[in-house]
């Protein structure tokens, strides 16, 4: 091996010692830390992701760098040497990417932790997790791509085959250009949305008179996770071609309805009075905000009163419509159950009078007439 050679395999070496000394540093101190007590976490959320892949990755690489050690000592002859030379070289470029992979999985979990999806008012971090969502895939997508380009650069024949591919380029892009027509747009349809917001992670949407919320934006599709724990996938392209409800689009705060159908005699006052007892005996689920009753519309036998009340998110506007529902209708059973819907029919019965017949009405207001 000539000298040239032998500095190229300490430089390999050196990088192969710092790259392995750092992920074994890494993994003791996420260790040590992970037990503690941190601010909120963030050094047990980053353990627990990291983990599983810095464990592999620490096995690559030592793997490696024996390797690589091994080279100088295995007596090769020099077209060997520089051929296992060349594939130990396309080897640690894979471990470059690895660690650059591994870089951006970290940097969204801090990004997550910053912004938690589970407080109240979470606009902006469901805003900043569909960004990270989607670009995070385009800079592990462009790592591996700048990967693979490296590599190719390693081999003086995929360098002079480079320019025989730029001259047909041309053709090329026209060809990959019609086929997957439908491919790129949804590519830039996923990056439009991660831009300007129509949907946001764990946004509450109604997706094909479905309710649901956004568990996950990809460059191709949206998969909405439905109240009953189904799962529904739509084209990203949805989201910008049709229209669709976003309850959160702005805030989580929404307003419920509840509608009743009562008999004319009931008392407005003493049902609005429970209405507010009801809402105000709910704090978590009543925002304190709207809680009013009104009648809406009136039928033939029945009159319709519609109560409505805010809440902090949507969840939580349907337990309170539920229990507002229950609670109205236990008070009428209880306190004015005359007022319960009812249907009146009027019974006509005919007796003589004279020489002719009369029309004689049978019902509450007759008063005993036969």
């Amino acid at each position: 091996m000539h000298t040239a050679g032998m500095v190229s395999w300490a430089a390999r070496a050196f990088v192969a010692v710092l790259l392995l000394w750092l992920a074994l540093a890494v993994m003791r101190w996420f260790k040590k830390r992970q037990g503690e007590d941190d601010e909120k976490g963030l050094l047990r959320a980053l353990a627990n992701a990291l983990q599983p892949r810095l464990a592999l990755f620490i096995v690559c690489v030592a793997s490696l760098f024996v390797l690589t050690l091994l080279v100088p000592f295995l007596g090769l002859t020099d077209g060997t040497w520089h051929g296992l030379v060349k594939a130990l070289d396309v080897l640690w470029v894979v471990m470059a990417a690895w660690a650059a992979t591994l870089a951006s999985w970290a940097l969204r979990v801090m990004v997550d932790w910053k912004y938690d999806l589970s407080t109240p008012d979470n606009l902006v971090a469901r805003q900043v997790h569909t960004k990270i969502n989607i670009l995070q895939r385009i800079v592990i997508v462009l790592i591996w791509i700048g990967a693979f380009a490296a590599a190719l650069m390693l081999f003086d024949r995929f360098r002079m085959l480079g320019g025989t591919l730029l001259a047909s380029a041309g053709v090329l892009s026209i060809v990959i250009g019609l086929s997957a027509q439908k491919t790129f747009g949804a590519i830039l349809a996923g990056i439009q949305v991660a831009l300007s917001h129509p949907i946001n992670i764990d946004d509450v949407v109604i997706v094909e008179g479905e309710w649901g919320r956004i568990e996950d934006i990809t460059f191709t599709y949206v998969v909405v996770r439905i109240w009953d724990l189904r799962r529904l996938v739509v084209p990203v392209n949805y989201f910008l071609e049709t229209p669709f409800q976003n309850w959160t689009r702005t805030s989580a705060e929404i307003i419920g309805s509840v509608f009743l159908h009562v008999d004319f005699a009931t008392p407005i006052a003493p049902l609005r009075a429970e209405l507010e007892r009801l809402c105000q005996k709910s704090p978590d689920l009543w925002n304190g905000a709207t809680c009013v009753l009104q009648v809406t519309d009136t039928a033939a036998d029945c009159m319709t009163l519609r109560a409505i009340m805010s809440s902090p998110n949507a969840s939580k506007a349907w337990d309170l419509r539920c229990k507002v529902r229950e609670g109205l209708i236990e008070f009428l059973q209880r306190q004015y159950p005359e007022c319960l819907p009812r249907r009146r029919v009027v019974l006509e019965a005919r007796r003589e009078q004279g020489g002719g017949m009369m029309d004689v009405p049978i019902g509450p207001d007759t008063k005993g007439q036969s």
